[in-house]
């Protein structure tokens, strides 16, 4: 296990080094001049040429990789114009439009969307392996097939659709709900929920439509498997057939499904938390895109590609637990 993390770990770091190398190409060589962007479009020659100077983006651009490389690594100063700002690393840049330090503007929305993404993770995966489950054992009865039109159903419908009609019935109307807002875990853990409870839901019902279809594939495949016919052959009850043998072999794919799912949420979750007025990454995001913030945009790019290779290496952990077939090498 120790050899296999550390070999997760060093080719975590250059698939990061890569993305960063990547991004950093597309965002700072491509046409345009950040220094422009940062001063603004009113600003004269000789004041672009300041901010210019004060970003160090006179530098030649293999040397500002390097910069930024050592500000994630060890830190580094920027000129404020009236004296040095140092970053501490992990220094992601400094905002181009309000001066803040990237990563403390990430650390402050990251709460947000981790509490979104990680609620409706645990939603989806309730509803979407359960309903898939009972999809498999069911098979060709009516309730399958009323179970596998509603996931269809599901999973054709936009999230802002179902979010706003719940927002509209659940929390206008009915009042069962309070609208949607962000109060941190450690403030107080009621307020918490009940102001992400409709996120979550709305994110659920969209994401658990696939988990249903796959958990449904995957289980009836695994009953068919000669070992799972053996079991039954020696009288093994179908219950425990079920729990203790067929199910873990079947979530393999659906651990690899939430590893994606799970990473990619903290960058993708635009038009919820835009819906619900959350205060998290994607939100920061479309607000950095709108304005042209480069280093913002960098670092949340770099943030969201740490959390999809993060969460891709502990579902090969998982996998492990899971199914005792698979080996970690």
């Amino acid at each position: 296990m120790t050899r296999f993390l550390l070999r997760k770990a060093v080719g975590m770091v250059g698939v990061l080094f890569a993305l960063s190398l990547i991004v950093y190409a597309v965002f700072y060589i491509a046409p345009g001049d950040p220094a422009q962007l940062a001063c603004g479009e009113k600003c004269s020659p000789a004041q672009v040429l300041q901010v210019r100077e004060r970003l160090g983006l006179d530098a030649p651009v293999h040397l500002q990789y390097a910069h930024f490389l050592q500000g994630v690594v060890a830190g580094r100063d920027f000129s404020s114009g009236t004296g040095l700002l140092h970053c501490p690393a992990p220094c992601l840049g400094v905002s181009y439009r309000s001066g803040e330090q990237v990563t403390d503007m990430i650390t402050a929305r990251l709460p947000v969307t981790a509490s979104l993404a990680l609620g409706a993770m645990v939603l989806w995966l309730i509803l979407g392996v359960g309903t898939g489950l009972l999809s498999a054992l069911r098979r060709g009865r009516l309730g399958e097939r009323l179970l596998t039109a509603l996931t269809l159903a599901g999973s054709s419908v936009p999230v802002f659709v179902i979010g706003l009609v719940l927002l509209i019935v659940l929390c206008a109307q009915l009042q069962w709900l309070p609208f949607p807002s962000y109060v941190p875990l450690t403030e107080d853990p009621q307020q918490w929920f009940w102001g992400l409870l409709l996120p979550w839901v709305s994110l659920a019902l969209i994401e658990c439509a696939k988990y249903a279809r796959l958990t449904r594939s995957s289980m009836l495949e695994t009953l068919a498997d000669d070992h799972i016919r053996t079991f039954r052959a020696y009288g093994v009850s179908e219950r425990r057939l079920v729990t203790r043998h067929a199910l873990r072999g079947a979530l393999t794919p659906v651990i690899a499904l939430t590893a994606i799912d799970l990473g990619t949420m903290f960058g993708s979750a635009v038009l919820t938390e835009s819906l619900f007025g959350l205060p998290g990454l994607g939100k920061l995001l479309v607000t950095s895109v709108g304005l042209i913030d480069l280093p913002t945009v960098v670092g949340l790019t770099l943030v969201t590609g740490f959390a999809v290779v993060l969460a891709n290496v502990i579902a090969d952990v998982l996998y492990a637990v899971a199914d005792r077939r698979v080996v970690l090498s």
